[in-house]
């Protein structure tokens, strides 16, 4: 069975698992309170009982729910929730935080459950009801999803483990084996040329489906004040990020390293591009053959992180499996329902830009079937997909490039770590479509002046955005502020975000690898993309069978 056929079998697991056994899924008893800065009451009926559990999250297991009656804004009676008796687990950050906290408590140890009573908030909706907050989810599901979320972790980080080294040494050997340093310009100046471009046409894209569907005007009132009320108080950590954020200058100063180790340490992608520039131009100004043992000990570390990469692979699908599940299971399908027109436009968008742009550079400019370029990326897509990160899947896109498309080292090398930090197609479409349908929900109109400056925030804010998920929400409160949309409306998106974020990074990666193959191409080179056949039949190139070469001892000279 092929690599990839795992990784979608795996990619079927984690969505059943987050259907059934995720915290949000309807088939589990809603039971448990997760809380951040939870105040509690160790008795219901004076207030002088209230204690802070400090400003961890902390799980408080519902036991009983004291109800009332309320007038709704239509002045409806409605029986909803005001107490909850839950029991919760001292910890011993909890007994670290202050002497007030242990003493109300009781002075327990540390793992002694304890009983109290939370207050539940209810937030009235404009066409009737309430919706009440916090919001319990599955306790089962909570487990479930807090014993299979490790495995993807571990998978997320053997992936990043290999990015410092892999891009370091490969930058490094393909701009020594150039030898000219105005063929590097050259390469450099029409790459960031059409990252720049196809961002500012993904942003146009994603605005014009927009207005034309207007996915704003398919959510209620009720579903827009249960949004506000859930993630509201989520919205203020993204303004704030984006508030402190680094200014275009400041961006363009911190390529430059004071420190190569430090960056190497960080996995600051681009220090990590400018160092291997520099070193390698350096090296070629050295004179024949005097940089030639610093070149070979770098392509050496090449290959070998090239076989890691392999053996991380062969636990793709676990870690798939695991990184799907936690999502799906923590998103919950009542947030897809109302979501779901945004949800589709974003979804439409990303999918018209990929064929006609993406499409035009790979049949047109690279002179590639599309069919197998697609089939050639797919799994570096796979993963960008399950991963939701462009610099977690940077390795596999590295590997997808030269094994599966044929195209340089000098080129992919240098190519695909830019684009894992500057080329965000899919997120700059999709904080277009974001805009857009926040501006609607709020009844406001955009005029021409304002979506233009929409297209210039979102393609100069996507460059530099880290490759990590949850990155674009950052980038997506400056084009808020920019275009004069209340920040505030991110809390409507919030819950579909994650989810979103895995299909605008696979854009993200597909774009990086079309533009790797354009460029290759433009730099004289014949790509002969990989066949499944061929993939099976040479253990020395593409993704199956590189594993099956017998180990070998090494000496030490």
């Amino acid at each position: 069975m092929q690599i990839y056929t795992k990784i979608l079998i795996g990619m079927a697991v984690g969505v059943v698992l987050g259907i059934t056994l995720g915290p949000k899924s309807d088939l589990l008893t809603h039971d448990l309170y997760r809380v951040k800065r939870a105040e509690v009451r160790l008795d219901r009926d004076d207030a002088k009982t209230a204690v802070s559990l400090g400003a961890a999250e902390v799980g408080l297991r519902q036991l009983e729910v004291v109800t009332e009656q309320r007038p709704d804004a239509t002045g409806a009676l409605q029986t909803v929730p005001a107490w909850a008796r839950v029991r919760f687990q001292v910890t011993e950050r909890m007994l670290l935080s202050g002497e007030a906290l242990r003493q109300a408590l009781g002075n327990p140890r540390a793992g002694q459950e304890v009983t109290a009573w939370l207050a539940i908030k209810n937030v009235p909706l404009e066409g009737g009801g309430f919706q009440s907050m916090p919001t319990p989810v599955s306790a089962l599901g909570h487990t479930v999803t807090s014993w299979i979320k490790p495995v993807g972790d571990v998978f997320m980080r053997l992936l990043k483990m290999v990015i410092a080294p892999l891009v370091f040494a490969s930058l490094l050997v393909g701009v020594a084996g150039l030898g000219d340093v105005r063929k590097l310009g050259r390469l450099g100046g029409r790459t960031l040329g059409i990252y720049l471009v196809t961002t500012a046409i993904a942003v146009g894209i994603g605005l014009l489906v927009a207005n034309l569907i207007q996915p704003g005007s398919f959510i209620d009132a009720a579903d827009r004040a249960r949004l506000l009320a859930e993630y509201g108080g989520d919205v203020g950590a993204k303004a704030a990020a984006a508030a402190t954020a680094p200014s275009a200058l400041d961006n363009v100063l911190e390529i430059i390293p004071t420190n190569p180790l430090g960056a190497l340490a960080s996995g600051n992608m681009l220090q990590i591009i400018f160092f291997a520039v520099i070193l390698g131009v350096a090296l070629t100004l050295l004179g024949k053959g005097e940089g030639q043992i610093v070149v070979t000990f770098f392509d050496k570390i090449q290959n070998a992180m090239v076989m890691v990469i392999h053996i991380v692979m062969a636990i793709a699908p676990y870690g798939v499996a695991a990184l799907v599940a936690d999502v799906v299971g923590n998103s919950g399908l009542s947030i897809l329902k109302a979501l779901l027109a945004y949800g589709l436009v974003v979804l439409l968008g990303l999918a018209l830009h990929t064929l006609l742009v993406y499409g035009v550079l790979v049949r047109v400019l690279a002179r590639l079937p599309l069919r197998r370029f697609f089939a050639a990326i797919r799994p570096a897509q796979l993963v960008a997909f399950s991963t939701s990160s462009s610099s977690a899947t940077l390795p596999v896109s590295m590997e997808c490039a030269e094994q599966n498309l044929g195209a340089s080292n000098a080129v992919a090398s240098f190519v695909l770590p830019l684009g894992s930090t500057v080329n965000m197609d899919g997120t700059a479409l999709y904080q277009g479509v974001a805009a857009v349908f926040i501006a609607q929900v709020f009844q406001m109109d955009l005029g021409a002046t304002e979506q233009l400056g929409i297209v210039l925030t979102a393609t100069m804010a996507s460059i530099g955005a880290a490759g990590v998920p949850g990155a674009g929400m950052v980038t997506l409160a400056m084009v808020l502020t920019t275009a004069g949309i209340p920040e505030l409306g991110l809390a409507l998106i919030l819950g579909m975000d994650r989810l979103l974020d895995m299909f605008r990074t696979t854009v993200n990666v597909t774009g990086d690898l079309a533009v790797t193959a354009v460029m290759a191409v433009g730099e004289g080179e014949r790509l002969s993309p990989l066949s499944s056949d061929d993939d099976q039949a040479h253990p020395d190139r593409g993704f199956e069978r590189r594993l099956e070469r017998a180990p070998e001892a090494i000496d030490p000279d």
